[in-house]
């Protein structure tokens, strides 16, 4: 893992997971081109703009195109998130997103690991607790209360954004919770993008009363061996600052930094 070059790394993220474009389609959902830009629409959370580069947009031209997307959004009444890198180009991309009204949130770090020592760990999940794989509604109910009491915030949406995934391509998405008894105590789920060699991971959420006991390590190569199996050779996640030690003594690269710059008309 420590032969891993965070550069050759960071292209191929670049390469093969940007733009950002969920495949399959959900349905409700479509899929736009504005120049480099690509915009999805009809998601549970707001609009959201990616792209691979800005193919040398600069000033007016760069300005131009951030304003078209506040005004469409400004029409249909709905935030949209605008997915910035810190190694993006024109390095004044955030300062002309602010002054078009976008404003910044917590920034995350882009890991990526290999697949192959990842699935092959043997975590020790604490007396009582369970992994299952899940598909339901009831569950990702279950998912979205857990979540709840951890952020103190609706996560509703994640009940019909994964429920529309599953219902897309249940091949594409496995869902993962950990469980005490009838308790959701952490949950992720794993992404299988396709035509490439990577797979990402999301969630992770804890009770607070169940950390450090080594549940998002076992959600960590549980998914990974699911990966594996499928016969993707690397892990990429947007990492928080509580998860970014973890995923690091295991073994990822950070490769850049990732900020949502949020519009809410």
């Amino acid at each position: 893992m420590t032969d891993l070059d965070a550069n050759i790394l960071r292209d191929s993220y670049d390469r093969q997971i940007r733009p950002e474009i969920p495949d399959p389609v959900p349905a409700g959902v479509t899929v736009e081109r504005d120049g480099p830009l690509v915009r999805v629409l009809g998601l549970d959370h707001g609009g959201f703009l990616t792209y691979r580069t800005l193919d040398g947009l600069v000033g007016d031209e760069l300005d131009a195109l951030i304003a078209r997307q506040v005004a469409l959004f400004r029409q249909r009444g709905e935030s949209v998130e605008w997915k910035h890198n810190s190694h993006d180009e024109p390095a004044d991309l955030p300062d002309r997103l602010r002054a078009a009204g976008f404003v910044p949130e917590d920034r995350e770090t882009v890991l990526i690991g290999s697949v192959a020592p990842l699935a092959g760990a043997v975590p020790v999940l604490p007396e009582g607790v369970r992994l299952r794989e899940v598909t339901g509604r009831v569950d990702l109910e279950r998912i979205a209360a857990m979540e709840e009491e951890v952020w103190r915030s609706d996560r509703s949406h994640l009940v019909t954004g994964l429920a529309r995934e599953i219902e897309a391509d249940p091949q594409s998405i496995t869902v993962v919770v950990a469980e005490a008894g009838e308790t959701v105590v952490s949950a992720g789920w794993v992404r299988y993008l396709n035509d490439t060699g990577f797979a990402s991971l999301w969630g992770g959420s804890t009770l607070a009363q169940w950390r450090r006991r080594g549940i998002y390590r076992a959600l960590v190569a549980y998914r990974a061996r699911l990966a594996d199996q499928r016969g993707k050779a690397l892990l990429q996640v947007d990492a928080s600052e509580d998860s970014r030690p973890i995923l690091e003594r295991l073994g990822f690269v950070p490769v850049t930094t990732t900020t949502p710059y949020v519009y809410t008309p």
